[in-house]
């Protein structure tokens, strides 16, 4: 064993026994693999494995890896200014990326708050409702209404929204707040609308409207939920009975924003404009860790006279000079792009490519819709196992519940997911 095989080998030991990766215990770590350098779409171990990344990093990383445009822009911004507190300052970074951001959204969101995560940006949304209805002097209104299947991060507020069944409330019970939640729907994105689908979150809003500070929900895909794709008249349909009833729409386009769904926003789909709208993950094109919490004047202006005087939330790193000069160059980038076409193609691809898989018996459905391919089990399968196989045959793949699913980078190569889907249609064949 070489010097540098034997040092990956003490920090990988180290890495077991001390650091706590994403979803595991440590009384039984699972594997890890160690990572020395990214580039395009690729992911290099320290073994000399290169990896075709079928995840953009949990959906992020939109542009691939060691993008010249943005490491440009955080070493220009380095050198001038790496960070200063956005309470009672500001900065240029931070004005022209809500610049960009109030341009791109529909009117009439025009409001931009930033914050350190995409949970973080669902709470800020969170308190914005709440806080709304303090300032209307409604204070009745502190509880929300979502749809079951659905997920919005891992902090207490945004966990209590998330699936009672398979998300943490059974782990946090007695302490997350008491949401109402309704069936999720079930007419597929390209299936035939049933108005029943909507006669849940319709009766739902009936009876509690008068505690319901807003709907939060995520527009058309139900990410980490399970990668559920649904009718853009489901929305359609939850907008319209938001304003019957008076109450607020938050939309979750954390997953969703920036083009992965074929539309800049999942909500263009069904034509619709949240009350607020939380943005982040491809914010940075993978490079940081940035939320964004979007909202009309009108709301932003009606939390000023309620309790607190003020938005009650400020993040030590709000606003981050680094962080959102790398916003400002992804977001030049993609709208630079034809990132419409590159979806477009991805989408076609990841159709043809995939559907054979539909005809396996151990798969229950496939579906794409834009830069997302999914294969769904009848039942979970071994995750550890499928990731060790994808990484023999060099791809990066990340299967949780029932689903073996790919959201690449939206500048991947033809030949980079031909690989990736040859990949997962022999896993879901068994062949590993």
């Amino acid at each position: 064993m070489n010097h540098a095989a034997a040092e990956w080998h003490r920090l990988l030991d180290f890495d077991r026994r001390h650091v706590w990766h994403p979803y595991t215990s440590m009384a039984k770590p699972g594997p890890v693999y160690p990572v020395v350098r990214t580039e395009g779409c690729q992911i290099h171990l320290a073994d000399g494995t290169v990896l075709i990344d079928g995840m953009s990093s949990w959906w992020c990383a939109i542009h691939g890896y060691n993008v010249p445009r943005i490491n440009a822009a955080i070493a220009d911004q380095v050198a001038r200014m790496a960070h200063v507190m956005f309470g009672g300052l500001t900065h240029e970074p931070a004005v022209r990326l809500a610049e960009k951001l109030c341009a791109l959204v529909p009117s009439p969101l025009e409001v931009a708050f930033f914050a350190d995560s995409g949970s973080v940006a669902v709470e800020v949304a969170l308190k914005m409702a709440v806080q709304y209805w303090e300032g209307r002097g409604i204070a009745a209104r502190k509880r929300f209404l979502t749809i079951r299947g659905g997920y919005h991060g891992d902090t207490f507020g945004a966990m209590s929204v998330c699936d009672p069944d398979t998300g943490m409330h059974g782990l946090f019970r007695g302490y997350l707040p008491s949401q109402v939640f309704a069936a999720a729907p079930t007419v597929p994105f390209h299936g035939t609308w049933q108005p029943s689908d909507l006669d849940s979150v319709t009766a739902l809003l009936a009876a509690h409207h008068a505690t319901i500070a807003a709907v939060i929900l995520e527009p058309i895909v139900q990410g980490a939920g399970g990668m559920r794709f649904y009718h853009p008249e489901y929305l359609r349909g939850v907008r319209r009975l938001c304003e019957q009833w008076e109450v607020l729409l938050i939309a979750d386009e954390i997953a969703t924003g920036f083009g992965r769904t074929g539309r800049m926003f999942a909500c263009d789909w069904a034509g619709v404009v949240p009350d607020i709208l939380c943005l982040g993950k491809a914010l940075t094109g993978g490079y940081m860790s940035l939320g964004a919490t979007l909202t009309s004047r009108a709301i932003a202006e009606t939390i000023a006279p309620g309790a607190g005087q003020a938005l009650m939330h400020g993040p030590t790193f709000m606003g981050n000079p680094l962080t959102c000069a790398a916003a400002n160059a992804s977001l030049e980038l993609l709208l630079e792009s034809p990132w419409q076409q590159r979806v477009a193609r991805l989408e076609s691809q990841l159709r043809q490519e995939l559907a054979p898989c539909a005809a396996l018996p151990a798969v229950r459905d496939v579906r794409v819709l834009g830069a997302i391919g999914v294969i769904e089990f009848h039942d979970p399968p071994d995750v550890h196992a499928l990731t060790r196989a994808g990484i023999t045959q060099g791809v990066w793949l990340r299967p949780f519940g029932r689903t073996l699913y790919t959201m690449p980078p939206l500048v991947i190569s033809p030949e980079e997911l031909r690989r990736i889907t040859a990949v997962m249609c022999e896993l879901a064949a068994g062949r590993h």
